[in-house]
């Protein structure tokens, strides 16, 4: 009894360890990950995500994922086309699109990808003048998508998107460009203030000149109308002197003798005919005056 009792404990030992090393080899691969499978160091198969089971001891499994992945590209140095030296930061997102590829064929293919993109950017920026490359950020990094494109495949990872987030000249020439740009502002604004006086004299000059051209036309009109206001008193002096009868004329005459008479020169030399016309001046006078009035 006692050598069956030990049969069933050894037999009982035997099944509970093959249910730990059974329970040992279950694993789980996360949603969006991929399961490498290694036996004894040499790749197996690639696992999708959920319970898998892998010998243990024998096997070992590595787990990738597939999920966009945000990098930021610390600061380095870059040389234009013309000598001047800026300085680059970029950021980009990626995911791995062939777990095998990925592991087994680079040490480090994330650090490869870098590399790869910078030295194509080196290439892009280095092509270009200082001025250009400032102001073609979004052309560089059209650029830089299109150069890179699925040269990251065989490291089994696509690049989804990169983006140039700064170029940063060093400072002696952003010290330099600030001159610049502060020359450039003063030009600016001495230009637009000579134009704005030359705009200002022109102004002036021509309302002046307006004022005078007003005058002379005013005072031009006044002349006229007073010329005409003189025509047409004399028109109608005429008319009434036309109208005025010998005898009216021959009254006015005797007035006027009274009144040389009665003056300190009172001596009047006249031909005979002449003597009726004499008359006529005061009469026009008194016309004249009362066409003022």
């Amino acid at each position: 009894m006692e050598v069956i009792g030990m049969t069933y404990v050894f037999i009982g030992v035997i099944i509970l360890l093959i249910l730990i090393y059974f329970l040992c080899g279950l694993r789980i691969v996360p949603q969006n990950y991929v399961g490498l499978v290694e036996t004894l160091g040499k790749y197996s198969r690639t696992v999708k995500a959920g319970l898998v089971f892998i010998w243990p001891i024998f096997q070992s499994l590595r787990k990738v994922s597939l999920a966009l992945q945000p990098l930021e590209i610390s600061k380095y140095r870059i040389i234009t086309k013309d000598n001047a030296e800026i300085t680059t930061s970029l950021t980009l997102n990626y995911l791995v699109t062939d777990a095998y590829k990925y592991f087994y064929n680079n040490t480090d293919s994330v650090e490869s990808m870098v590399q790869l993109i910078r030295g194509h950017l080196r290439d892009i920026i280095g092509r270009m003048e200082l001025n250009e490359a400032l102001g073609s950020t979004s052309e560089i990094n059209a650029q830089l998508s299109k150069a890179i494109g699925d040269l990251t495949d065989i490291y089994g990872i696509q690049v989804v998107r990169v983006n140039v987030d700064e170029l940063l000249p060093s400072p002696e020439i952003q010290k330099a460009m600030d001159k610049q740009l502060t020359a450039d502002r003063e030009k600016t604004a001495a230009i637009a203030r000579a134009e704005g006086e030359a705009r200002n004299i022109e102004l002036t000059t021509k309302a002046k000149n307006d004022a005078l051209v007003a005058t002379a036309k005013a005072n031009a009109e006044a002349v006229k109308t007073q010329a005409d206001a003189d025509a047409y008193r004399i028109d109608k002096l005429q008319q009434a002197l036309d109208k005025a009868g010998d005898g009216y004329f021959r009254n006015q005459s005797l007035d006027s003798f009274n009144q040389l008479a009665q003056g300190p020169n009172n001596l009047v030399v006249l031909d005979k005919d002449e003597i009726t016309d004499l008359g006529k001046i005061p009469a026009a006078k008194k016309i004249w005056d009362q066409s003022k009035d």
